[in-house]
């Protein structure tokens, strides 16, 4: 590859640094946390874009971003940290779309069980995170017999009330996305894949897995145009599910189902019944060492609360942690978009005690992934969010000097055990 730069071969003599040559390493990190994050954006822009809700000023800054990640355009590191926190800055307002799209389509979320048991009859399990998708599979499906079920991001859709209404959406299957390969190879019906979280299938169950939207996998029908009569055929064709039963998860404290409590939260934190918050989640992964967050929220008091979100949550999300005088110790939040929930509750209870979120009893448990967690990051960051923990690893692409940067401007730590950091955060 020729580096235009230093007009010599890429990685040559005389190239500073293949791929990136006249940029040292910090600015390269920094550019590819940038273009990460973008990635996150893109994500949750795409879905409020199918739901009707753009936003222009949020495609010019994906336009401006991706300018100044050229190889030759800006090699100042100052700039380039603005545009990392600018990428956090945006990332709230998508967010923020997406949710208020979401809510006029499908209505505010509110807590609901879900059942992980399965009914008798054909089935049609749906993975990812697009729920215009899964309305019109549920809307398709409307009186046919067939059940249809969540798995992984997709549990949150039983709060919506325009969701919740179709009967056959009868209860979530399986877990986070890293354990599709043996949960769909064990779930005898069709499979719908929307959008990402999908893996490369086994030849156990290729023929019965489908995809829509902007995902596609190697030697799987893509659907088109929303229209799923093939998956409804192969669900139908296939031998139906068994009866089994199941236990409960509660999922759907949108942000305004959590404020409509606020008084009663606010009333236990200073009457010293509810000693801190902890928010626990992100996105999952199979990589050693994210048991540490089941152990964690174990490990956590009786007299603290657990707010999660993300595919995170199923690493504890089957714990049952009772309740604070009513108020559950266990609060799902939703989809790892609904971060923007979880920041408008922080906010509103700072407003309350007259503090700012850095005073609160709160402190942030994370676990980092993929694209959409590193712009989610960049949300906490660019809100000034100190004292994050996250973990397993820190980011690879991270190099010390930014890393320290980080670190010193935001305290931001990797995990190290539960009893440390519990012990670290509560004193």
């Amino acid at each position: 590859m020729f580096c235009y730069q230093c007009e010599q071969t890429a990685g040559g003599t005389g190239c500073t640094r293949a791929g990136v040559c006249g940029k040292n390493e910090d600015i390269a990190s920094l550019q590819d946390t940038i273009l990460i994050g973008l990635k996150g954006i893109a994500a949750y822009a795409y879905h409020a874009r199918e739901l009707g809700a753009r936003d222009e000023e949020v495609d010019a800054f994906m336009h401006e971003a991706l300018f100044t990640t050229l190889t030759n355009v800006d090699f100042d590191l100052n700039r380039h940290i603005e545009m990392a926190l600018k990428v956090g800055a945006v990332n709230l307002k998508v967010m923020e779309l997406l949710d208020k799209a979401h809510v006029e389509r499908f209505g505010a979320p509110v807590p609901t069980k879900v059942s992980t048991g399965t009914k008798k009859g054909p089935g049609i399990l749906v993975t990812g995170h697009d729920l215009l998708d899964l309305y019109e599979l549920l809307r398709q499906t409307e009186g046919t017999g067939i059940n249809v079920y969540t798995h992984g991001e997709m549990l949150p859709a039983h709060a919506y009330p325009e969701l919740k209404k179709f009967p056959h959406l009868v209860g979530n299957y399986g877990s986070a996305w890293q354990n599709q390969k043996k949960e769909f190879e064990e779930f005898p019906g069709a499979i719908l894949g929307t959008t990402n979280c999908v893996l490369i299938p086994k030849e156990s169950y290729r023929e019965r897995m489908f995809t829509c939207g902007i995902a596609g996998l190697p030697g799987v029908t893509h659907i088109k145009n929303r229209d799923f009569t093939p998956v409804i055929e192969k669900a139908k064709a296939l031998p139906p599910l068994e009866e089994k039963a199941g236990g409960e998860l509660t999922t759907g404290f949108h942000h305004t189902a959590i404020l409509s409590i606020a008084g009663q939260v606010i009333d236990a934190v200073k009457a010293g019944k509810i000693r801190h918050f902890f928010l626990v989640g992100g996105c999952d992964g199979a990589k050693p060492g994210r048991n540490y967050y089941t152990e964690f929220v174990e490990k956590v008091p009786g007299d603290c609360v657990v707010l999660t979100l993300g595919c995170g949550k199923y690493r504890f999300n089957h714990l049952d942690l009772g309740d604070i005088g009513g108020i559950p110790r266990l609060i799902d939040i939703g989809q790892c978009n609904n971060a923007y929930s979880a920041l408008q509750v922080a906010l509103a209870l700072a407003e309350a005690f007259n503090c700012s979120v850095n005073e609160l009893p709160l402190s942030l448990v994370l676990s980092w992934f993929e694209q959409k967690a590193v712009a989610i990051l960049l949300t906490l960051l660019h809100l000034g969010i100190q004292n994050i923990r996250i973990g397993p690893s820190l980011p690879a692409f991270l190099t010390p000097n930014v890393l320290k940067v980080l670190q010193e401007n935001y305290n931001l730590k990797p995990i190290t055990t539960p009893e440390q950091d519990l012990k670290d955060i509560l004193g």
